[in-house]
Formats: C-alpha cells, structure tokens, sequence
C-alpha cells in the first residue's frame, strides 16, 4: 500500500514540482483567452461554471501558501474552519473574470513560495495541511491531486476529448490507495463487499487488486480468486476512482458488480 513514506523514496520532490507546474500551465493556457461567457459554462464539477472551478483552485492556493508559511515558520496549527470561511466568501463574491485573474495571482505566487525553497528547508518541511503534518512531497501530492482532476473538470468542458496527461496520471497512481480509501462512499461498500476485484489498466499495463472489506484499498497485486474485473486505461480508471469516469471512457466491470456500483463507490469530491 502506498505511503507518504514511499512516495517521497520512489519519486523525487522534482517530478512532483514539475508536475504542479505543467498542469497549471495547460490550465493557463486553456483559460486564458476565454470569454466571459465561456467562464460562466458548465464544467464537469457538479454545479460549478469554469470560474467557480477557477475560484476554488485559487482559494486552495492562499489557503496553502499560509499553510506552507505557516510550516516554514515550524508552526503547526492546521487549518481551521473560522480562518477558511471569510477567504472562500470572498472569493465567491468575484465575478467570473475576476475569479480567473485571482487564479492565475495566487497559483503563481503558490508556485514561486515552492520554488524558493532551500534544500534544507525541502527536506525539514512539514505543511499543517487539513490531514496532518505532511512533508513536502506529501503535500506536492494533495496539490496535484486538486489541480490534475480540476484542471481537467474545466478542459473536458471545453474539449469533450481532454485526458489527463500521462505523466500526471502515473504520478496519481502512485497514491491512489490514499485516494480510493479516504474518497469512498460507505453505504456501496458495505452492500459490495466483501469482495476483490481485479483491476486490470493499460497505458501503461498494470495489475492490481480492488479489496472491499470494512475498509477499501488498491494494491498492486493480482488477486487470487477475484469476483470480478475492472478494466480500462490508467487514465480512465483513475478518474473513475476520483468520481469522474463517463460514458464513453471505456472502462468495463464485469462479474458481481457494474459500473454503476463503482461510479456510486467512488462518489469523488
């Protein structure tokens, strides 16, 4: 089962500051030119426009620069609800046009504290973020995580063929089990387990185990006598996980459950 532990041992810091970086510039890029019109469409995070998907990744930005300083500073208070409430109610009360320039300020300015650190300070970091004290590379997770599927929340509203990148998604599966446990809808897990499932994915081939008991968990290991399979793209079945497949993804279920039991086990946020 993936660790914060192991993610820091098989993938350097960089990889994950680069990944930060190549998915808010091709968020950048993607949002940019849009019309104020476009801001206020649909995009696919229920019932919010491309701007309120804007609003949020960059409330989440200020947020966690105060929270990385805040670490620098070696205090280790996380977040807490009072501070949140006035930051997110101000960035709501934006226009649409104004939400994506407030992005783009703070996003930049989240980055640029990043990037400033020092090696000593790489290494000594811990960030009070909402699940505890992380080390940088943990927290470098949490962000990508929030940025990679929100990002793609507005794309896929703007491209209906948009994916997540490759070297994005391999660095999300490294902590999907993180995800798949904390990110699941307890009432399906109850009626569908206990069961393990093979999750078979391509792009790159791979094999893992789907076990639902009390808990949920993805290892990556075949089991030996699965109820059933899971199959599709790693990029597909990711975004199944975090509550985001549709339709026309390609991911199939067969044995004793559906897509729909996996779409309703995995609810996303």
């Amino acid at each position: 089962m993936t660790t914060e532990a192991t993610m820091q041992h098989t993938t350097p810091l960089e990889h994950w500051l680069a990944a930060l970086h190549a998915s808010s510039d091709r968020l950048n890029t993607a949002v940019g030119n849009l019309s104020d019109e476009d801001l206020s469409r649909p995009s696919f995070a229920d019932g919010w426009s491309i701007a309120q998907v804007l609003s949020h990744l960059g409330s989440a930005a200020e947020i966690c620069t105060t929270l990385v300083e805040r670490g620098l500073k070696g205090d280790t208070r996380g977040p807490q609800r009072e501070d949140l409430l006035p930051v997110w109610d101000r960035w709501d009360a934006l226009p649409g046009p104004a939400q994506r320039a407030a992005w783009q300020e703070t996003d930049a300015r989240h980055l640029h504290l990043l990037d400033g650190l020092t090696t000593d300070q790489r290494e000594s970091l811990r960030v009070p973020y909402f699940s505890g004290l992380l080390g940088l590379a943990g927290y470098a997770g949490y962000r990508l995580s929030e940025q990679s599927l929100h990002a793609w929340d507005i794309t896929v509203a703007l491209t209906p063929a948009s994916t997540i990148p490759a070297q994005e998604v391999e660095l999300l599966w490294q902590r999907v089990d993180l995800v798949a446990t904390r990110f699941r809808d307890a009432e399906s897990l109850s009626r569908l387990g206990p069961r393990q499932f093979a999750v078979e994915v391509t792009d790159p081939q791979r094999m893992l185990l789907l076990d639902l008991d009390t808990e949920l968990h993805i290892y990556p290991c075949e089991p030996a006598e699965p109820a059933g399979t899971v199959s599709g793209t790693a990029e597909a079945v990711l975004r199944l996980v975090y509550g985001r497949n549709r339709p026309q993804d390609g991911v199939t279920v067969t044995g004793a459950a559906t897509l729909d039991d996996l779409r309703s086990l995995f609810p996303g946020y």
